[in-house]
């Protein structure tokens, strides 16, 4: 008999926000990897919110396909090698996500070692914020610094790291009292600005009355725009997430339209870019190695929520876009 593994494929491409109903959990014969290939046991594949962009079909200038229905769901994965080329038991990330066996390329799959704890956190999304704060905006003594979407899987990362990179004051945004509370109890947050709570703009005054010298802004829109309000002569703000047009029922997860006064822009000297790991090639294994430094002496926490069994993994993601995640959302096999 024919072993089987499960698998989670697009059933429909969503009208409006998606839901679990858009997706389904398919058996399928266990695949044989190709010449190049490894058969991988996934453990671990992380929930990212631009799964909905690449659901949506608004793929122009992003570097990963479309999904169309039918397809299998993609994204970062942790597993175990079981047959292939490489060393039978080493763990790999590769981006075969969304099933319970892989056959990555080689070429396709990262071994991974012991420069963290626990390899789970090889799925943290750090990486972005890290190097935003060091390669875009840099962080200065007395620094206070913004992130918007703190409770993600981005901003949970980079209000820690922005600490450890010397800011001042660290403030974040949420949309649930609850998180802001863990965000200040558990990763050092001095304050947060919650979501539908009254304007942005008058939140972020009363919390950080000396102005604003970084933004790490994961969402944009209204946010975005109190932002650069509130920013300080020669404030670097860096783009690293549009969650704000990923989640939005009204867009399909390609644009995230803000508006920003570009008077505050030119007469108070702010710099704005938005960040690409692409374009920071070395980044990721600067970003790794100091991770798992801070890791290990207890500096820093990588905080995800888990999804356990492969059942659960449809409702995955329109959980995620619900904000039912603090952290990174993470399938645990």
């Amino acid at each position: 008999m024919t072993a089987t593994h499960r698998l989670v494929r697009l059933v429909r491409r969503p009208d409006g926000l998606p839901t679990p109903d858009d997706f389904t959990l398919v058996h399928a014969p266990v695949p044989r990897p190709d010449a190049g290939q490894v058969l991988v046991r996934n453990t671990h594949f992380l929930v990212f919110p631009g799964l909905r962009t690449l659901i949506g079909g608004e793929t122009h200038d992003v570097p990963l396909p479309p999904l169309h229905p039918g397809d299998t769901l993609f994204g970062p994965a942790i597993g175990e090698v079981v047959d292939g080329p490489l060393e039978k038991g080493r763990l790999v990330l590769h981006l075969q996500g969304w099933r319970e066996y892989a056959t990555p390329a080689v070429t396709e799959c990262r071994l991974l070692d012991d420069v963290l704890p626990d390899p789970v956190g090889h799925l943290a999304q750090g990486s972005a914020a890290y190097g935003a704060l060091t390669r875009l905006t840099g962080v200065r003594e007395g620094d206070t610094v913004f992130v918007t979407g703190a409770a993600g899987a981005v901003g949970t990362m980079a209000g820690q790291i922005a600490r450890m990179l010397g800011a001042a004051r660290v403030v974040g945004s949420t949309g649930s009292p609850d998180k802001a509370r863990r965000l200040e109890r558990e990763l050092g947050y001095d304050a947060t600005v919650l979501r539908g709570a009254g304007p942005i703009g008058s939140q972020l005054a009363r919390v950080a009355p000396d102005g604003i010298d970084i933004v790490l802004d994961t969402v944009g829109g209204e946010q975005l725009t109190a932002a650069v309000h509130a920013a300080n002569h020669g404030a670097r703000i860096a783009l690293v997430g549009a969650l704000d047009g990923q989640l939005s029922p009204d867009r399909a997860g390609g644009s995230a339209p803000a508006v920003l006064d570009t008077f505050r822009l030119l007469t108070r000297g702010v710099t704005i870019a938005g960040y690409s790991g692409v374009d920071h090639p070395d980044v990721e294994a600067e970003w790794e190695s100091r991770f798992g430094e801070w890791l290990r002496a207890g500096d820093i926490h990588f905080p995800y929520t888990p999804v356990r069994g492969m059942k659960h993994a449809p409702g995955a993601l329109p959980a995620l876009i619900a904000g039912r995640s603090f952290g990174a959302s993470i399938v645990e096999l």
